[in-house]
């Protein structure tokens, strides 16, 4: 197999994490990595470093395919395109294909924890992007990547303002994971990826409720934040007032409920066997991450 390894989104936060730790690693030269973007401005500091930088976009299938050339291991970054249906597995499906006319040896993909039974609007995409490469009958690597610990960082700040965070999720727990251990955890998915398929699902060390993750943030940032819990159409009509976009207030109030439903508990040790390293405490996430949570 060649050892070129492309990836794609590789501007983005996920794929500069995994960028580095593959030239860190030391077992892929910067030279045989090619690392797509719509913007390859933004790669400037990669290509410095002797990686090869080339423009892709998800949308334009000719693209993908001069993008894709020569790769043998691919990283399909999934897109964050949930402005029309439909959209983001059309794209991910045009990627799938660029890999397989460019004769990939294998093909890794980021999807997310059950995507078969799942109440995530977008969890549809994901399931037809797995069964999508399932069909090259290129082997492959699915990492069902869990819910990113920095996520709080887009409710909790303004919930720690008011000293009020209003859920839906219930009783249901969350394995909240970092970025950076996803990334690491994939990197080692990347080093790794031979003949055989595989299917991980990453996600951190121990699961946590609404409640015991606002303990934890209340005592790092000494600030008192109380649970309010509500049902979905009042999510929905706060998330409303707040002026999100009402296209993705469904998707934010899914969330909820697929974690009141218990769908999103799962804890393996997949990310931690994958990356070779104890993965980050939440605890000492939320410590670290003091002025981010106070905003």
């Amino acid at each position: 197999m060649t050892d070129t390894v492309l990836v794609t989104g590789a501007s983005g936060q996920l794929g500069r994490l995994v960028l580095d730790k593959l030239i860190a690693s030391g077992k892929v030269a910067p030279a045989d990595i090619i690392a797509t973007t719509r913007d390859t401005a933004k790669l400037e500091a990669y290509a410095a470093k002797g990686v090869t930088v080339r423009a892709a976009d998800f949308d334009d299938e000719a693209s993908l395919d001069a993008a894709f050339a020569g790769a043998g291991k691919v990283l399909i970054i999934s897109t964050d395109a949930l402005d029309k249906p439909g959209r983001r597995l059309a794209q991910h499906k045009a990627a799938v294909a660029a890999a397989k006319k460019a004769g990939a040896k294998h093909i890794l993909y980021t999807s997310m924890p059950q995507p078969d039974d799942s109440l995530v609007t977008f969890a549809p995409d994901h399931l037809g992007t797995e069964q999508a490469i399932k069909a090259t009958g290129i082997p492959y690597t699915i990492l069902r990547d869990g819910w990113y610990a920095e996520n709080l960082f887009m409710s909790l700040p303004h919930a720690l303002a008011t000293g009020s965070w209003y859920t839906a999720t219930g009783e249901g727990k969350i394995a909240h994971i970092t970025r950076d251990d996803t990334a690491a955890a994939i990197t080692g998915a990347v080093l790794k990826a031979g003949d055989e398929s595989k299917t991980y699902t990453l996600t951190g060390p121990q699961t946590h409720t609404a409640e015991e993750i606002a303990a934890i943030v209340s005592a790092a940032t000494g600030k008192p934040l109380n649970v309010v819990h509500v049902t979905d159409a009042q999510l929905a009509e706060g998330l409303k007032g707040a002026g999100l976009p009402e296209g993705f207030i469904p998707t934010i109030v899914s969330f909820d409920a697929n974690t009141r439903e218990g769908k999103i508990a799962v804890v393996t040790s997949d990310a931690e066997t994958l990356s070779g390293r104890p993965l980050t405490a939440f605890e000492d996430f939320v410590a670290a991450s003091k002025a981010a949570f106070l905003g």
